[in-house]
C-alpha cells in the first residue's frame, strides 16, 4: 500500500519535478503493474509532444542513428513502427537493444531497451489508425513491409532529464 502511494505520490510531483525516480516491475506481458502503466503513458505522452525522436541501433560495429516520428500505445505497450525494406528494420531484427532520444522545450528523454517485432494484423492496423500519414505513402496492416515493434517489458529504462532538476526515472 505504502509501495503504491508513493509512486502516485511520485508521478505527481514527476510533473512538479520533485521526484526523482518511478519504478515499476511487470509481472507478466498481459497485465503490466499501475505504475509500468504510468512510466508507459508518461513516457509516450513526453515522445508524442516532441513529435520526432532520434533511434540509434547497432549495424555490425557502428551506430546508426535517424530521426522517427511515430510512437503508440497498443495492449499496454510502447510501440513504433517502419518498413521491413528499410535498413534500420534489418539492423533491428539482428540487434533489437535501441536507445531513443527526444527533446521538448528544455527537456529531454533517453529510452533505452528491446524491440520486439510484432507482425499481426491488429498491431499494424492500431498503428495505422493513429498515423493515418502512413496510408498515403503506402503503408497498410496487410502489406508485409509494414513493420511495428514493441518495447519488450522488463527490459525499458525512460528517463526524462532537464537543466537545473534531477533525472525522473522510470522502468517498465
Amino acid at each position: 500500500m505504502k509501495k503504491t502511494l508513493l509512486s502516485l505520490l511520485c508521478l505527481g510531483m514527476l510533473v512538479f519535478s520533485g521526484c526523482k525516480t518511478i519504478s515499476s516491475k511487470e509481472t507478466n506481458n498481459v497485465n503490466p503493474s499501475k505504475e509500468a502503466l504510468m512510466s508507459i503513458q508518461t513516457t509516450y505522452k513526453f515522445i508524442k509532444e516532441a513529435q520526432t525522436y532520434y533511434i540509434a541501433t547497432v549495424d555490425k560495429d557502428q551506430p546508426r542513428v535517424r530521426p522517427f516520428g511515430t510512437i503508440h500505445i497498443f495492449e499496454n505497450k510502447l510501440y513504433i513502427q517502419t518498413g521491413r525494406s528499410k535498413n534500420v528494420a534489418k539492423q533491428l531484427i539482428a540487434n533489437g537493444k535501441v536507445e531513443i532520444c527526444a527533446m521538448k522545450d528544455k527537456e529531454w528523454i533517453r529510452v533505452s531497451g528491446v524491440l520486439v517485432d510484432d507482425n499481426r494484423r491488429e498491431a499494424k492496423a492500431s498503428m495505422l489508425e493513429e498515423y493515418a500519414s502512413l496510408k498515403k505513402i503506402g503503408y497498410s496492416e496487410d502489406d508485409p513491409n509494414t513493420m511495428v515493434l514493441y518495447f519488450k517489458p522488463g527490459t525499458v529504462t525512460s528517463t526524462i532529464y532537464s537543466f537545473g532538476k534531477p533525472p525522473v526515472e522510470m522502468k517498465f
